[in-house]
């Protein structure tokens, strides 16, 4: 589990970095994984392509009623561009058939999340929280600060 989280932490790590120069803050500490990780309902993917572990998912299940969470997707740096993250969530939403809806969320820096759940997997931005209209589940502390986009996609 250390190289998945390294991983992970790299992928969101770099993707900020990508908009902030002066970044000099840890975007996805451990805690957040962990935290994720021990949530009730939770289930961890790795992503395995031609034997080499190229990313993964945290995604969180409601068994009652089927709105389920993905809380993280990566793809390992050095390794995005070549459809996996597409591969990844295809994977996912057929591992999950039983789900209604999928939610997450994403800053409104991270352009290349906003493209990738809008246009490649089907979501739908339903919320921007911003300081008029926080999320009460997001950390002060959380890089992007109070300005998220949360996403949904109805299966059915």
């Amino acid at each position: 589990m250390t190289e998945y989280k390294k991983d992970m932490q790299e992928a969101f790590q770099k993707g900020a970095a990508a908009e902030f120069a002066d970044l000099d803050t840890e975007i996805l500490p451990e805690d957040d994984i962990d935290r994720s990780l021990n949530a009730v309902g939770a289930i961890a993917y790795k992503a395995i392509l031609d034997g080499e572990m190229v990313g993964g998912a945290i995604v969180v299940i409601d068994e009652k009623t089927q709105h389920n969470h993905l809380d993280f997707l990566y793809v390992k740096y050095g390794t995005q561009s070549r459809g996996v993250g597409q591969l990844i969530w295809k994977e996912i939403e057929k591992l999950n058939p039983a789900t209604k809806v999928w939610e997450t969320v994403t800053p409104y820096f991270e352009k290349r999340n906003i493209h990738f759940y809008v246009n490649c997997c089907g979501f739908h931005i339903v919320e921007f929280f911003n300081p008029q209209h926080k999320d009460p589940n997001t950390p002060e502390d959380m890089v992007g600060g109070d300005y998220f986009f949360r996403f949904e996609k109805k299966m059915r």
